[in-house]
């Protein structure tokens, strides 16, 4: 484990906010995601411009995956930031954003609908076809994501964790009484009612304050941006069930032990691995930060202060650097040892 190096590449100035990426239905085992494109645009000039296909320019490719909750649209800003590097895709997990429940919302089922969608975007044709592609994943994408990587290597070029949800075995005091015991017969329908009792606008209030680090960093268009998107998710009915019951799945999954624990699947490992996390996370603890850094077999560490869950929105840019340095270092040739120098 070392300390996350930031890359130098230059990136694009703050600007007016861009509208979430455009995507299409992609076939999934079990039926289909919701996957937005982010293209890639290529290295920016000396006026800060994209230069657009340049000679031996990186072009590769990434896949990002949301948390609990979330969807594709948590990747909007970083997504455009990675662009002068990577073609990017993000989905929205079964029964997310805009894709339909799944038969069971099982932590397997998530981890099958990535592999298939990774397995979708390797074969794109275009430059990177073929090739593995870089992941990042956040909280409950982060863990789906460390299963991915250490059952199907030959699709991962990199591995990035945001806020991982590993299996830890205290509930952290920010999850309401309600959604902490939805291991009970019931009680995921009694939760279900509670959250649908709220305003679309009283959640997303309650989601910042229990996400993001300073809750004032976030534009005010952003945050009509999640109330649209909160409203349009009432809409479907199984929002609700889609929260809860991917929980009730997350919880499940950490009492696998053996082979299929989490923390051993992290250990298998093989790809070079970038671990972020904030360090006023109220969701999963910092302190898990290091820990998993060292369980990596090959990684880097990355903690931002004053930053909360979800590093990609609060901080973009600097999670962007972090990212890119470890593609530019996974990429570069190996060093030639002294002795045949």
């Amino acid at each position: 484990m070392s300390d996350a190096r930031l890359s130098e590449t230059p990136l694009p100035r703050p600007g007016a906010l861009i509208p979430p990426w455009p995507g299409s239905m992609v076939p999934v085992t079990g039926g289909e995601v919701f996957v937005r494109h982010t293209p890639w645009r290529g290295p920016l000039t000396a006026e800060g411009v994209h230069a657009g296909p340049v000679d031996d320019a990186p072009r590769e490719r990434a896949l990002y995956v949301h948390g609990l909750g979330g969807a594709s649209t948590n990747w909007t800003d970083l997504a455009a930031l990675l662009a002068v590097r990577f073609d990017g895709w993000a989905l929205d997990l079964p029964g997310f954003g805009e894709s339909a429940p799944p038969p069971s919302y099982s932590i397997h089922r998530h981890v099958q609908a990535v592999v298939d969608v990774l397995e979708w975007v390797v074969a794109r044709p275009g430059p990177g076809q073929g090739a593995p592609v870089h992941l990042v994943g956040n909280s409950l994408g982060g863990l789906v994501s460390v299963w991915v990587a250490a059952r199907r290597p030959d699709l991962v070029a990199t591995l990035t964790l945001i806020s991982a949800a590993m299996p830890v075995y205290r509930v952290p005091a920010a999850f309401d009484r309600a959604i902490a015991l939805v291991m009970l017969p019931g009680v995921p329908a009694l939760a279900e009612r509670r959250l649908a009792g709220a305003t679309p606008e009283q959640r997303v209030r309650g989601l910042l304050q229990m996400c993001f680090g300073d809750p004032r960093r976030v534009p005010r268009e952003r945050v009509e941006e999640a109330v649209a998107e909160m409203r349009r998710r009432d809409e479907q009915p199984w929002a609700g069930q889609a929260l809860t019951r991917s929980l009730r799945g997350l919880m499940t999954s950490y009492l696998r032990v053996g082979r299929a624990n989490a923390w051993r699947m992290a250990r298998s490992v093989k790809v070079p691995s970038l671990v972020v996390w904030g360090d006023r996370d109220k969701l999963v603890d910092p302190a898990l930060a290091p820990r998993l850094a060292a369980v990596l077999p090959d990684s880097r560490l990355q903690v931002q202060e004053g930053i909360g869950h979800l590093a990609m929105l609060e901080a973009p840019e600097p999670t962007a650097r972090a990212v890119l340095a470890l593609a530019e270092d996974a990429a570069a040739p190996a060093a030639v040892p002294a002795a045949q120098a």
